[in-house]
């Protein structure tokens, strides 16, 4: 098997994950990353040869955008204080920890290097933790918390890493320049997110075509990631700024087509990448074999021991966490998204799996300092990473569902159909406050504006039939099965026109553009 064989394994691999993961009610990257182990073990596989500095740039970007999608700015205005905790002032305390143990323990292991391995393995994966998050029915707040930190943590931990790095590889290291750097980076991580993002949106409104605005925001995470890391800022958070800017300003209520196929597209993207990219985590295990061949007991001893800090750090970090939020909580003149119990302080505090970025940082560790001589014990690092990893990703995901039916940690239904009944309720009333204005400027039949006012009516029903009372429920339910049946024949014949149509590409004569044209505009009235 070669590379490129490989690669459309995983990719196969990635598409079959999600229905095998939602039937044994396991998360989508545990069963890839497990997968990859597998892989790894066969002997025909092939060990895995991308440059490291090539996984972040073609990993991180796509992923974090598609994340965003599921946010808005407002979520995360209305959560800044639990993500700076986690995504920030945790990042630090956990490198920290790791630092001062791996030290400790670890011979030969200098006191950079040991921050370099704590800045790789404290950040939380954000995509395991949205996917295990989404597919378990994990209340809304604690999701939302879950993606905010997972989605800043990354700049945090990468910023610290490359200040150890630095300092390791030249041997020499100043808190003043590391302070300085750290703020440059989000200077210019901020106003190059800035201006890729107002850009996009312009370039949006010139591309009058749903395919190539689709096309244009994939090309848009790579561009701010690239730019961002050539002027030497953080290319993870130039990514986040331009994903939320388009999120808040390039959104068009109008534009179906543009929204159904954008948001198709980048769920195929994430599906693909990141069951790449965990796929990828499980084929390393080739290397972490081959370091600790003939020292198995004392590699284990150290990757335990790092395990077990990261993992306590968190626990202990969250307990007070939540108590000083909860206490703050009731001072708030808005709704603050925090664990309101200690079983979703839990569940948060075992959701902390990482992934991506820690392989991406490990193997990305030079090979050489600036003395020409070997980096310090990088083998014996990359393997204590890949440890951390293993046990949390694999160990943690695979138990995190058990644990969340354990603990009886599960969405609010009735507070989630509440509020779904309350936009079902604006909708129909923004329907008929515009039918309205038309009649106000209009003159209607009078036939056709009842019809019109039942069908803004509806709109509501539609999505919420709870809104209505019970004897409307009954009209309702009525006219809609009889709607239903007339759609259901419509469906039909719009089914008999577009096989009709396809069966003409293979007629003598035939221009396919054409009638792929004819097909395509049968296609969007089917989904009216």
């Amino acid at each position: 098997m070669d590379q490129l064989a490989l690669l459309f394994v995983l990719l196969l691999g990635a598409v079959l994950s999600v229905p095998l993961g939602a039937r044994l009610g396991l998360p989508a990257p545990v069963l890839m990353t497990v997968a990859g182990i597998v892989l790894a073990l066969l002997p025909f596989v092939p060990n895995v040869e991308i440059p490291p500095e090539f996984i972040l740039p073609l990993v991180l970007p796509p992923l974090l955008y598609a994340s965003v999608q599921r946010t808005s700015w407002r979520q995360f205005t209305a959560n800044l204080r639990p993500i700076l905790l986690l995504a920030v002032a945790l990042v630090f305390v956990t490198t920290a920890a790791v630092a001062v143990v791996a030290n400790a323990v670890v011979p030969g292991l200098p006191l950079a290097a040991a921050v370099a391995l704590g800045a790789l393995v404290a950040p939380p994966d954000p995509v395991a933790a949205t996917a295990v998050a989404g597919q378990l029915g994990l209340p809304r707040r604690l999701v939302s918390i879950l993606e905010g930190e997972g989605l800043f943590n990354d700049v945090t931990a990468i910023v610290l890493y490359h200040v150890a790095i630095a300092a390791a590889v030249s041997g020499s290291f100043s808190v003043p320049h590391a302070a300085l750097e750290f703020l440059l980076s989000a200077v210019v991580a901020l106003a190059v997110g800035l201006g890729i993002g107002w850009a996009a949106n312009k370039l949006m409104g010139f591309l009058d075509d749903a395919t190539l605005q689709v096309g244009l925001t994939l090309l848009v995470p790579f561009v701010s990631y690239v730019l961002a890391e050539e002027l030497k800022g953080s290319g993870v958070l130039a990514v986040l700024v331009t994903a939320l800017f388009l999120a808040e300003y390039a959104v068009d209520a109008d534009d179906v087509m543009g929204r159904l196929a954008g948001r198709t597209f980048w769920e195929v993207v994430d599906t693909l990448v990141t069951g790449i990219a965990f796929g990828l985590i499980g084929l390393e295990l080739h290397n972490a074999i081959r370091t600790a061949s003939g020292r198995w007991g004392e590699l284990l001893g150290w990757a335990a021991a790092v395990t077990a800090v990261v993992v306590f750090v968190r626990l202990f970090w969250l307990l007070p966490a939540t108590w000083i939020a909860m206490r703050l909580h009731h001072k708030r003149d808005y709704d603050e998204e925090i664990p309101v119990s200690w079983r979703e302080t839990v569940v948060m505090w075992w959701s902390g799996m990482r992934g991506v970025a820690s392989v991406a940082l490990a193997l990305a560790i030079p090979l050489e300092t600036d003395a020409g001589e070997p980096f310090p014990v990088r083998n014996e690092i990359i393997f204590i990473a890949f440890g951390v990893i293993m046990a949390t990703l694999v160990l943690q995901g695979l138990t995190l569902p058990w644990m969340v039916r354990k603990l009886g940690v599960e969405a609010d239904a009735e507070a989630e159909e509440a509020y779904e009944r309350e936009l079902a309720v604006r909708a129909a009333k923004a329907a008929k406050r515009r039918l309205k204005e038309i009649q106000e400027v209009e003159e209607l039949p009078e036939e056709f504006a009842e019809q019109l006012a039942r069908r803004a009516y509806d709109i509501g029903a539609r999505i919420s039939p709870d809104m209505v009372d019970e004897d409307r429920r009954a009209a309702y339910a009525k006219r809609s099965a009889w709607v239903k049946r007339v759609r259901r024949i419509q469906g039909e014949m719009m089914s008999a026109a577009r096989h009709e149509v396809l069966a003409a590409r293979n007629e003598p004569g035939s221009d396919p553009e054409i009638v792929d044209r004819v097909l395509r505009h049968l296609d969007v009235r089917s989904l009216r």
